[in-house]
C-alpha cells in the first residue's frame, strides 16, 4: 500500500480552474469501513456546488469532491464482514473521489452489476441512491401513475426514466433541445423540448402528474403544483433556478398535493445503507439483467477534472461524465 496518492482538491472556491493537481495521505479505513483503490469516479452537481464553496462536506468527511466511485476494495476496517480485499465494488462516498484511494462505510458499497465496466459502474450510486430515497420512498411512485422528470437527459433523469419505466410509470420527462428529447423517447419518456412546448399544459390535458421529480426550481415550483393531479406529489432535489419564489398554497390544499424533498450527502450513515439496501434488493436486478443501465457521456482522466465540470456546467452532456483515475 503506497502512503501518498494522486487526488485533485478545490484550491479555492471558484470555477472550473479551482480543481487543481496534489498529492494527498491514503486514508485508512476506520471501523466499519473500507478502503477503495479507485478505477474511476463519477462526477455530480454537488461536486461543482462544493467546488464553488456553496456545499461543505459533512463533518468527518474528506474534503476533496466526489461522491461515488468503482474500484477494489484495498483494505477493510476493524468489523467488516461484507468484503474483503479484492472485491470489485460501486459505492457511494462521503466526499474524497477525485483521488486513487477513499474511504466509504462498508454498507455504502454495492458489488458491481454483472456486464458493467468501471467506468459505467462509476456512474451509478450517486443517481440511483438519489432517485431511488426520492421517487420511490419519499413520493411513492406506484405503476400506474403518471411520472414527469425535468431534466431527462442529466444522470438523475436518465436514470429516473428508466426506473420509473422498469416500475410500471407512465413516463415524461423535458429537456432542452430535439437531440436530448428522442433520447428520453430511446430511454421510454414521452418527452418535451421544453423550449417549445408547455409542460404544464401537457400534462394537464393527461389528467395531471401523480409524482414530479425538479432539479430546476424558481419559476418551475408554482408550474409544478399546476401540473400536478389531484393527490399528486412534488420531490425537489436541486434548485438551479434558485430556491425562492411565492407559491399560492390553496390549490395545494383544494387538490391535496404534497411538496417534499431531500439533500443526499447529509443523511445519516444509517440511512444510505438502507438505501443500498433497497437497491440491492430492488434496482440491482434489473442492471444485471439489462433493463436498466447507466447512460454514459464522457470519460476525462481524473487529471482532466475541470474540463469535466466545464462540459457538465455547460449543460452540452447526455448521461453521467465520469473520470478515469487508473
Amino acid at each position: 500500500m503506497p502512503k501518498t496518492m494522486q487526488a485533485v482538491e478545490i484550491a479555492a472556491p471558484g470555477g472550473p480552474e479551482a480543481l487543481t493537481p496534489t498529492t494527498r495521505p491514503v486514508p485508512e479505513p476506520g471501523p466499519g469501513q473500507i478502503l477503495i483503490a479507485i478505477d474511476h469516479a463519477g462526477v455530480n452537481r454537488p461536486d461543482a456546488l462544493q467546488r464553488a464553496g456553496a456545499y461543505d462536506p459533512p463533518p468527518g468527511a474528506s474534503d476533496l469532491p466526489g461522491l461515488e466511485c468503482a474500484g477494489t476494495v484495498a483494505a477493510v476496517g476493524a468489523g467488516v464482514t461484507r468484503w474483503a480485499e479484492g472485491d470489485a465494488v460501486c459505492a457511494l462516498l462521503p466526499g474524497g473521489g477525485y483521488a486513487e484511494y477513499a474511504v466509504t462505510p462498508a454498507d455504502h458499497a454495492l458489488r458491481i452489476p454483472e456486464g458493467l465496466s468501471m467506468a459505467e459502474a462509476a456512474a451509478l450510486c450517486e443517481t440511483f441512491f438519489t432517485v431511488w430515497t426520492n421517487v420511490f420512498d419519499r413520493a411513492g411512485l406506484r405503476a400506474g401513475e403518471r411520472f414527469l422528470v425535468h431534466g431527462g437527459t442529466s444522470g438523475i433523469g436518465t436514470t429516473a426514466i428508466q426506473l420509473a419505466r422498469a416500475r410500471g410509470a407512465r413516463v415524461f420527462a423535458t429537456a432542452g433541445s430535439d437531440e436530448k428529447v428522442a433520447v428520453c423517447e430511446r430511454l421510454g419518456a414521452e418527452a418535451m423540448n421544453y423550449r417549445e412546448e408547455d409542460f404544464v399544459e401537457r400534462l394537464r390535458a393527461e389528467g395531471g402528474a401523480d409524482v414530479i421529480l425538479d432539479m430546476v426550481g424558481g419559476d418551475y415550483l408554482p408550474r409544478n403544483l399546476k401540473a400536478l393531479g389531484e393527490d399528486g406529489r412534488l420531490v425537489q432535489i436541486a434548485f438551479l433556478k434558485g430556491p425562492k419564489v411565492e407559491v399560492n398554497f390553496a390549490p395545494l390544499m383544494v387538490r391535496r398535493l404534497t411538496i417534499t424533498g431531500s439533500t443526499l450527502r447529509p443523511q445519516s450513515d444509517l440511512a444510505k445503507a438502507r438505501i443500498a439496501e433497497s437497491l440491492r434488493a430492488e434496482v440491482w436486478p434489473l442492471l444485471d439483467a439489462g433493463t436498466v443501465a447507466p447512460v454514459m457521456d464522457r470519460i476525462f482522466p481524473l487529471a482532466e477534472a475541470a474540463a469535466a465540470h466545464a462540459r457538465m456546467e455547460a449543460g452540452e452532456h447526455i448521461g453521467k461524465i465520469v473520470l478515469k483515475v487508473r
